[in-house]
């Protein structure tokens, strides 16, 4: 018992030093934690004074950047200020001199005006005088010459007019005698070589075909039981279908040549096959018909490789190729922008300008009369404008457009078409000419000439190409008979039309007569 009761008390001693021992442990432990935590926080307040310090001086300097700044921009914008008030001052005193100035010069015109006034206030008295004056001396005169100053001023201006009418005459005479003697020389020497390097041929065209048949049963095959056959034709074919006492022929009539080569294809063919009735026909019309086709654009084809003219579009080589059947005052057309292009390429050659350009313009020029319907505009217009629908050059254009100064010209190739179709149209034999139409021109040259007073006879000689004028001596003189011939040719060239140029000769001859008894 005692032992437990000691191991107790020792148990207990023992446990009581562990607490003891533990709770002074704890203790100090707790004093060395304070202590820390106190050092700790000295050390914060340390540092963050260095923190607070070291921003204050930051933002001392920043303060002091933004103040050095906003100084310099101060002292700029005064010196600017200051300058800005000098130029208003400047400005300001030179307006008030020149408003000064202003007023001293208004008031030098003042003075001005106030001595012009003076001085038109004198002259107006001495008008006045001089009026007076020759009022004077124009009733003297009067009284002198016994006619009145009206008259004598008329009598004066008419002497002048008719002297200074005859000087200008021949001042006008001398200058174009010059200026063709001059200006003309190289286009005569460009005309004549081109008219030299180029042929053709005469026309020969006209309205109707004449085709030969081997005998005159034909002609009962062809017109058929009760007409059928030839009406059928007609209608096929359109032309007209003359069958007459003609041996061995019939006659084909229309104004278009494409349908009267169909309608003697078709004849020959019909002829030599001997089946004619109605059916046939049209079947033989219609092959003919896409023949021709064919053939025209295989002409318009070979026309172009001919002339080396490259990169046409097919509608104007099918257009070229229809010329082939198309007359003008007998001339064939396509012989004759045939012709016209190799004039046009010389020309141009001569001139030094693009001689392609000049051929493919000459042998489009009259393009427009192969029309595929009826023209409501000249052929010219019609021409450019078929061209511009292909795509052509403007130059090439304005060329067919202007060739009959139906629009302006722009390029130099215009006036070369326009010259080279009127070599091709008015050479010798290039075109048939009505006889009544050639004579009435003669006949309106003789009547123009007679218009003029003091002309007693007129002739036209070779062709219309000159006109002799017969004048009076005594009612017509020498220096008149030169400003005759100008008016009469003038009278010409703007009432007329023919072709090439005329030439005027005004005669005037003095005759002494005396007989012998």
């Amino acid at each position: 018992m005692d032992i437990i009761i000691a191991i107790i008390a020792i148990s207990v001693a023992l446990v009581g030093g562990l607490i003891v021992g533990f709770l002074l442990a704890n203790s100090r432990i707790n004093k060395s934690a304070v202590q820390e935590k106190e050092n700790l926080l000295k050390e914060a307040e340390v540092k963050n004074e260095a923190v607070k310090q070291e921003k204050i001086l930051q933002a001392k300097e920043k303060f002091f950047q933004l103040k050095t700044q906003h100084d310099k921009q101060v002292a700029d914008k005064n010196i600017e200020l200051q300058k800005k008030e000098a130029s208003l001052k400047q400005k300001e005193t030179d307006t008030n001199k020149k408003l000064d100035e202003a007023n001293r010069k208004q008031q030098e015109a003042e003075k001005i005006k106030a001595q012009l006034t003076q001085q038109s206030e004198v002259m107006s008295k001495k008008q006045e005088e001089l009026e007076k004056a020759h009022q004077k001396q124009v009733q003297v005169l009067e009284s002198i010459s016994g006619m009145r100053a009206a008259d004598a001023k008329e009598q004066l201006v008419e002497s002048i007019k008719g002297e200074a009418k005859t000087e200008a005459m021949s001042y006008v005479k001398d200058i174009m005698d010059e200026a063709k003697l001059n200006a003309n020389k190289e286009a005569k020497k460009i005309v004549i070589q081109a008219l030299q390097r180029v042929g053709a041929e005469q026309a020969v065209e006209n309205s109707v075909t004449v085709f030969h048949i081997e005998g005159d049963e034909m002609k009962g095959r062809i017109i058929g039981r009760e007409g059928r056959n030839i009406r059928a034709f007609e209608a096929a074919t359109g032309v007209e279908v003359i069958v007459d006492d003609t041996p061995e022929a019939i006659i084909f009539s229309c104004f278009d040549p494409i349908r009267r080569e169909v309608a003697r294809l078709a004849m020959a063919q019909l002829a030599l096959d001997g089946r004619i009735h109605p059916a046939r026909i049209e079947e033989v019309v219609e092959k003919v018909k896409k023949q021709i086709e064919e053939e025209i654009i295989e002409t318009g084809k070979r026309t172009c490789i001919d002339l080396g003219i490259h990169a046409l579009h097919p509608e104007l080589v099918r257009h070229v190729g229809k010329m082939k059947y198309r007359s003008s005052y007998g001339q064939n057309l396509l012989q004759h922008s045939r012709e016209v292009a190799n004039l046009c390429a010389v020309m141009a050659t001569e001139m030094g300008l693009d001689a392609k350009a000049a051929k493919r313009a000459g042998l489009l020029h009259d393009i427009g009369k192969v029309a595929d319907e009826e023209l409501e505009v000249p052929h010219a217009i019609y021409g450019m404008k078929l061209a511009e629908k292909f795509k052509e050059k403007p130059e090439i254009c304005n060329a067919i457009g202007a060739h009959h100064d139906e629009i302006e010209m722009t390029t130099m190739l215009s006036p070369i078409v326009q010259i080279c179709d009127a070599i091709s149209g008015a050479r010798p034999g290039a075109r048939r000419e009505i006889q009544e139409q050639y004579m009435k021109r003669l006949k309106d040259l003789e009547a123009v000439a007679l218009s003029y007073p003091g002309v007693e006879k007129t002739y036209a000689i070779q062709a219309g190409r000159e006109l002799r004028v017969l004048v009076a001596s005594d009612k017509v003189t020498d220096q008149s008979a030169e400003k005759l011939a100008f008016e009469i040719s003038q009278k010409i060239q703007t009432e007329m039309t023919y072709p090439g140029q005329v030439k005027v000769t005004v005669i005037r001859e003095t005759r002494a007569t005396s007989y012998a008894k």
